[in-house]
């Protein structure tokens, strides 16, 4: 492929590589007059924190993530799209959590209790990311391209209550990038998918106490989270590498196995 030719169309793409995801008006949480901005950019963001009440907390649960309606939301997901994304979603927020505090499975025992929602959801287009994974591979560097109008999105939220309070609270909102690290995928999901983690990042990092505590670990045998499966899709991040192509992890199969054993 003429050199001259990705040049051209990388300053092309650059010009829209900062597109970003609108965060919407719709939204699940009990409080938002307290939400000031945060992160801009690629992955852009509303934040509250109350640092001495998040100091007291100790004990978490989760709530299980669900799909925000509204006018102003915009998705088109099937019932097994919905989960996936929804349980990616959850689980990311599990892991993140987990590393900051005790994560119960009664709601009585917590001293705190999480809420989430996805409230908005771009596909990937995915003619489109085979023929950017194509491109990438004569395109040497960290950066790759992806073709406008396959760019996926993701738009979700958290907030952290202690009764009817809310100590913490995100809104957060990502779309892919035209140039950048976003891998494209053969899925629709893909983009969505891959964002969940750094949404379960920004939420933990908006809910942990001042200063951090130590970060815990667990195994097989004690960790909370592990109805969703593995926290490192191994076989994915090897594909990733090698191909160019994001291939999601599918945590609907984990947690029916889990339902499986314990019936």
């Amino acid at each position: 492929m003429p050199l001259k030719f990705i040049a051209t169309l990388i300053g092309a793409l650059s010009l829209s590589a900062c597109a970003s995801a609108p965060l919407t008006d719709a939204s699940s949480l009990s409080a938002t007059d307290n939400l000031k901005p945060g992160k801009t950019g690629r992955t852009t963001t509303k934040e509250y924190r109350d640092t001495t009440a998040l100091n007291g907390v100790k004990r978490v649960y989760l709530h299980p993530t669900r799909l925000m309606t509204g006018s102003s939301t915009r998705y088109t997901l099937k019932d097994n799209e919905r989960l996936l994304v929804l349980t990616e979603v959850e689980a990311q927020l599990c892991f993140e959590l987990a590393e900051r505090y005790e994560i119960v499975a009664d709601a009585a025992l917590s001293d705190a209790q999480v809420h989430s929602a996805v409230t908005w959801f771009e596909p990937t287009g995915t003619a489109g990311s085979g023929a950017a994974a194509a491109l990438n591979f004569f395109i040497p560097g960290p950066l790759g391209l992806r073709v406008p109008g396959s760019l996926g999105g993701l738009a979700a939220e958290a907030e952290l209550k202690q009764g009817k309070t809310q100590v913490a609270a995100v809104v957060w909102a990502r779309q892919a990038q035209a140039l950048g690290t976003d891998s494209p995928s053969l899925s629709r999901l893909g983009d969505a998918l891959q964002f969940a983690e750094p949404f379960g990042d920004d939420a933990a990092r908006v809910m942990s106490p001042e200063p951090l505590p130590a970060k815990r670990t667990y195994t097989t045998t004690n960790d909370p989270c592990l109805k969703y499966g593995g926290r490192i899709n191994e076989t994915g991040f090897v594909l990733d590498r090698v191909t160019g192509v994001y291939i999601p992890t599918d945590r609907t199969k984990a947690m029916e196995k889990t339902k499986f054993q314990k019936n």
